[in-house]
């Protein structure tokens, strides 16, 4: 079985465990369970396929899927949005994936970087792919760590132990990260680079291996994020995302404040003892 087969049918068995007939709203077909989600046949019927096609799905023996066919398990499945996209991705030709660890440069927009700039007031962080990062403001070395251009917010998360003692919240955002890369590893099946963060990530924390094997998929999303600092205290962000127009694939990363809470006053305070801390 052709490797992208294969995750295509990791994909669906992993979707079809988590819903039951009754959350399908379909009446159990007869007969003893061994799963705990829909049986092939409840998803075929569902889905409006034969069993038989179905099963050639899952073990990665139907080279052409058509859409039809994709919006069909999209429904029967329930999957959101971004699931069915996922799943679009998964489907496509074999030719079309063939690895290669030649990817272009990734540079930092221009237009993002102003409103960085713009945003001075604000922890500001600009990704890329891979969670790359492209730049990032003072603000945001303050409140987190230094991440200079080149380094990357996924070995941060997994393999820098501040990330644990300072993001509170953290169990929630990094499963969110691996989520997301999963989502990008099927949308960019050539990035050599992206399948080797993968795998150094998998081999250095355990929790990356559960959560990807979890097949859970997402985009970058507003989330709300809470810090632990050791200046400021307790600090917390809605964390609100922008993409670039010209280049999908960036997203700022702005840590916005309530007016007048806490933490929006407390800002000021951490620029200045960020700026005192980096003077000889």
């Amino acid at each position: 079985m052709a490797q992208d087969r294969a995750e295509l049918g990791a994909f669906l068995r992993s979707r079809r465990d988590r819903l039951t007939p009754a959350q399908a709203g379909i009446e159990p077909f007869p007969g003893a369970r061994r799963v705990p989600g829909l049986r092939k046949e409840e998803l075929a019927v569902l889905a409006g396929l034969s069993p038989d096609y179905y099963s050639r799905l899952e073990q990665g023996r139907q080279p052409n899927i058509s859409t039809a066919v994709l919006d069909g398990l999209a429904r029967a499945l329930r999957l959101t949005e971004v699931e069915h996209a996922h799943l679009v991705d998964l489907a496509e030709p074999t030719a079309r994936r063939r690895a290669t660890t030649v990817m272009p440069v990734q540079r930092a927009d221009p237009g993002l970087l102003r409103l960085m700039s713009a945003l001075d007031h604000l922890p500001v962080l600009l990704l890329g792919q891979r969670t790359d990062v492209l730049a990032s403001n003072a603000l945001f070395s303050a409140v987190q760590r230094e991440l200079p251009p080149g380094s990357s917010l996924a070995r941060f998360l997994f393999l820098d132990p501040l990330a644990r003692e300072r993001i509170v919240n953290w169990p929630y955002f990094a499963s969110n990260t691996v989520a997301t890369l999963r989502r990008e590893v099927a949308r960019r099946p050539q990035d050599g680079k992206l399948k080797a963060l993968i795998d150094e990530l998998r081999a250095a924390d355990p929790d990356v291996t559960r959560w990807w094997d979890d097949h859970q998929v997402r985009d970058h999303a507003s989330v709300r994020k809470l810090i632990s600092h050791p200046i400021g205290g307790e600090l917390e962000f809605d964390i609100e995302i922008v993409s670039a127009p010209r280049d999908p694939d960036q997203q700022l990363i702005v840590y916005t404040v309530q007016p007048d809470s806490p933490t929006a006053k407390v800002l000021p305070l951490l620029a200045s003892w960020h700026r005192d801390a980096r003077v000889p």
